[in-house]
């Protein structure tokens, strides 16, 4: 592998990382407080990236459709909170599952009746349409936006959970959630709120993606795997652990599938090799997760207090 590819699939790496990180942030915060296993975020990532397209392509403002995405994410995550999720919070894993399957089922039908079958496709902007020159290698600077849009929401997070009154509460009700309810928090409303803030974030990766991949119905259930991995690698409740493990997804999944197919076109035909080479690149990703599962079965970060 060259420089200028190494160099490339790395920035690709991170790119798909921060993508990740992006939908991993909110669900591992709503996971870890509410203990809510949530299988419709996804869904929400593609109601951010069906508003944030329709919207740019009607307004031909960028900047419009990405809040946009993420205003119409947060208001249903908000809403699907309030009038479903509240209720599952007491109950089993089982039962959060089924409503929360339910749930996607009934927002695909949904889209589809409002935009129908067909995909959307938007275009960066023209500011962001063009290549960035990175040590002599061209790279997409719409791909380097969403790696800073990342860092942003990443140092954010940060300062939210470690300098605010409400990320005070967040980590009360992440580590004890009825004794931070004795002590006066309004649970319900911390719950809400989490859920809006992870939502929004859903809402920001998917108006991100849509000039990247073709928006469409389903969209959101293939990320939601991967998301789930990061948080299984991460450490459930913690935004540091959603952040490394997205990175690490990101890059072993880039790389798998930039070095394997062309180190088996030694041995196979082009087809075949692109073929298992893009299996066996799926493959990585899990024997990752198993590999550090083993080494530490909590994650690679744990929630200061909990046990």
């Amino acid at each position: 592998m060259s420089l200028a590819l190494f160099l490339e699939q790395t920035l690709n790496g991170f790119q798909q990382g921060m993508t990740l990180f992006l939908m991993a942030s909110g669900l591992t915060l709503t996971f870890g407080i509410m203990g809510l296993i949530n299988l419709a975020h996804g869904s929400l990532y593609m109601v951010g990236a069906y508003v944030g397209a329709t919207v740019i392509m009607a307004s031909g403002s960028f900047v419009l459709g990405v809040a946009a995405g993420m205003t119409a994410a947060g208001v249903a995550g908000s809403l699907l909170e309030l009038a479903i999720l509240r209720r599952l919070y007491a109950r089993d894993h089982l039962d959060q599952v089924l409503a929360t399957f339910g749930v996607i089922l009934f927002t695909n039908e949904l889209v589809k009746i409002v935009w129908g079958p067909q995909a959307l496709f938007s275009a960066p902007p023209d500011w962001l349409a063009r290549p960035v020159d990175l040590f002599g290698t061209p790279y997409p600077a719409y791909r380097l936006a969403i790696i800073g849009v990342g860092l942003i929401v990443a140092l954010f997070l940060r300062y939210l959970i470690l300098n605010t009154r409400l990320g005070m509460r967040i980590r009360a009700g992440a580590t004890d959630r009825e004794m931070a309810g004795a002590l006066g928090i309004n649970i319900h409303l911390l719950f809400t709120t989490v859920f809006a803030i992870g939502a929004m974030l859903a809402g920001l990766a998917g108006a991100l993606a849509g000039p990247i991949l073709a928006v469409q119905i389903g969209m959101g259930e293939n990320i939601l795997i991967l998301t789930f991995v990061v948080i299984i690698i991460g450490g459930v409740g913690t935004v540091r652990g959603a952040f490394v493990g997205a990175l690490l997804v990101g890059l072993v999944d880039t790389y798998g599938r930039a070095v394997l197919p062309a180190l088996l076109r030694q041995l196979l035909t082009p087809a075949a090799a692109d073929s298992l080479g893009n299996s066996l690149s799926d493959m990585g990703i899990y024997v990752l997760m198993a590999a550090i599962l083993v080494i530490r079965p909590q994650g690679l970060f744990q929630v200061a207090g909990s046990r």
